[in-house]
C-alpha cells in the first residue's frame, strides 16, 4: 500500500491532484485508515496510469470518468489503444519535422517545393484525423460515426474533400488583409463551416472550440504557421465574430 504523499511522488503528480481524483470520484483509495489516511493498492496504481495516459493525450477528466466508468472497460485493451496513439502521434510528427525541415530548405533557396507540398499537412486523411480529434474531445460515439462516414466515401469524394479544404484556407489567407469581420473573410469561415460537416456536425461553441484548438495545439498550430504564421490567431479571431452573429 502506498501514502498520498509516496504515491504522489511516484507518479510524478501533487497530493492534490489525489485528493481531487478522489474527491469527484475518478481514482477512489483501496482504502482509508482510521486515521483518515488514504492508502492505493496495485489496482489504484494502475488505474492511476491510466488516467495520466488519457491526460497525456489532452482528454478532459470528465471524458476519462465516463470512459473508465464503463462496466466493460479493460485495462490491456486501454493500453492497447494508448500505444496505437502514440505511435501514431510519433509518425505524425515526424511528418511535421519533415516538412518543416523542408520549408526551412525552401525558405533558404536550397529546395524546391511547390505549393501543394506547403499544404501537404492537410492531407485528405490527415484533416480527417485531425477534426475527428478535435469533436467533443474523443466521444467514442462521435468518433465511431466519423470514422464510418469517412470509410463511405470514395477515393475521389476524399480527393475533392481535400482540395476544397485547402481552398478555403488558402483563400482565408488572401483575405486575411481585410480583416476578420470582412464580408470576405466570413465568406470563407462559412464555407469552412460547412466544410467541418464532411467529418462531424459541430455546434457553435465548438466551432469556437475548435478555432482555439488551432491555436493550443502544437500539432494543429505547427500546421497552421507553414501556411502562415498569422493564421490560427487570426482564424480564431474570425469565429468569434462568425459565431457573434450567429447568436444575435
Amino acid at each position: 500500500m502506498f501514502t498520498v504523499k509516496q504515491l504522489s511522488k511516484m507518479a510524478g503528480i501533487t497530493p492534490r491532484t489525489l485528493h481531487f481524483y478522489d474527491e469527484i470520484g475518478l481514482l477512489k483509495p483501496s482504502e482509508v485508515g482510521e486515521n483518515g489516511y488514504r492508502y492505493y493498492g496495485e489496482e489504484s496504481l494502475l488505474q492511476l496510469q491510466q488516467i495520466l495516459l488519457y491526460r497525456q493525450l489532452d482528454m478532459p477528466l470528465k471524458e476519462i470518468q465516463k470512459i473508465m466508468g464503463r462496466h466493460d472497460f479493460d485495462v490491456l485493451e486501454a493500453l492497447e489503444s494508448h500505444k496505437n496513439e502514440l505511435y501514431r502521434r510519433i509518425a505524425k510528427m515526424e511528418r511535421l519535422v519533415g516538412t518543416v525541415d523542408d520549408t526551412i530548405l525552401y525558405i533558404k533557396g536550397k529546395k524546391e517545393m511547390s505549393q501543394k507540398k506547403l499544404f501537404e499537412a492537410f492531407s485528405d486523411e490527415q484533416q480527417a484525423e485531425y477534426e475527428k480529434e478535435a469533436m467533443q474531445m474523443y466521444d467514442p460515439a462521435t468518433v465511431k460515426a466519423a470514422n464510418k462516414k469517412w470509410k463511405e466515401y470514395t477515393a475521389g469524394e476524399k480527393q475533392r474533400i481535400a482540395d476544397e479544404g485547402k481552398a478555403v484556407y488558402a483563400d482565408l489567407v488572401a483575405a486575411m488583409p481585410r480583416g476578420p469581420a470582412s464580408p470576405e473573410v466570413q465568406a470563407c469561415i462559412e464555407r469552412w463551416r460547412w466544410h467541418i460537416e464532411y467529418f462531424w456536425v459541430p455546434n457553435e461553441d465548438q466551432l469556437v472550440g475548435l478555432a482555439e484548438l488551432y491555436n493550443q495545439d502544437p500539432r494543429f498550430k505547427a500546421n497552421f504557421d507553414q501556411v502562415d504564421p498569422r493564421l490560427a490567431e487570426f482564424m480564431l479571431a474570425a469565429v468569434k465574430v462568425y459565431v457573434n452573429r450567429k447568436q444575435k
